[in-house]
């Protein structure tokens, strides 16, 4: 709606994974490298960790990107609120090691199957990796340790499969209490905030990949992006979205701190009175 006023070729703050958007933190770029090691050395698995917004979908997305052929199949559940039958049959059925897959199937047939599977795939030369996103939604239920004992299928003296959890802070302390499962972690990897300068320069890079030329928000406005945000990369996302929407419908030439503020107060912070 308001990219050709701003005279961009697309909406910069968009959520979602594109890689354009992908903006290389210090601390995103440090979990992308750990994430990359545990796979690429086939260790058993990784957690990453952060609150709601805070880049875990961009970083697995990035992960899957930079991983060559050979790391493969990589299977992603990103609804993995399933029994436990459900969860081995779907990712047996997401593996290709089932040729009719159904969610009734018996749990030993499906464990038999994948490890046929795994071994077969490690023997041609693969490995395989399994990423759990929103896994802090299986800390009351038994998927966890069914996870776990996932990790027993070897070959070669290694894990056939890598297993990356993806989830809320919360995520910690439940690993806490299933130390047979932290054991097996090779690296944990926890998202923070960007700060000030951090957040300065994630919305230039968004708004370069979107097609700026020219200054849209003043500095003062970033400044007040980031005080109001927290330097959470979801909330800047709304927040900047919503302040190029306004200043477009109010032909603003630049977007400055009180306007971004307004915006905040009237359209994001909702009031019960």
């Amino acid at each position: 709606m308001y990219e050709s006023y701003w005279q961009l070729h697309s909406r910069p703050f968009d959520d979602g994974a594109d890689a354009k958007f992908y903006y290389p933190s210090e601390v995103h770029q440090g979990a992308l490298l750990k994430l990359r090691y545990v796979v690429e050395n086939a260790r058993g698995a990784a957690l990453l960790a952060g609150a709601a917004g805070s880049g875990k979908s961009l970083v697995a997305g990035s992960l899957k990107r930079q991983l060559d052929d050979s790391y493969s199949p990589f299977v992603q559940v990103v609804f993995p609120q399933m029994s436990v039958r459900e969860l081995l049959a779907y990712l047996a059925a997401e593996m290709g090691a089932m040729t009719n897959p159904s969610s009734a199937a018996p749990i030993d047939e499906s464990v038999r199957r994948l490890q046929h599977f795994l071994t077969e795939n490690t023997r041609r030369g693969y490995h395989a990796v399994v990423a759990v996103d929103e896994a802090h939604l299986l800390v009351d239920g038994d998927a966890l340790d069914t996870l776990r004992l996932l990790m027993n299928f070897e070959a070669g003296g290694k894990p056939a499969l890598t297993l990356v959890l993806i989830g809320q802070p919360q995520l910690l302390p439940a690993l806490e209490r299933l130390p047979a499962l932290e054991a097996r972690l090779g690296v944990k990897c926890l998202l923070r905030p960007f700060n000030l300068e951090e957040t300065i320069s994630y919305v230039s890079h968004r708004l370069t990949a979107a097609g700026a030329t020219h200054e849209i928000f003043t500095s003062e406005a970033l400044t007040a992006l980031y005080e109001l945000t927290g330097g959470n990369p979801r909330r800047i996302n709304r927040l900047g979205d919503l302040a190029l929407l306004i200043g477009y419908a109010e032909e603003q030439v630049r977007i400055n701190a009180p306007q971004v503020e307004a915006v905040c107060n009237e359209l994001v912070t909702v009031s019960p009175e």
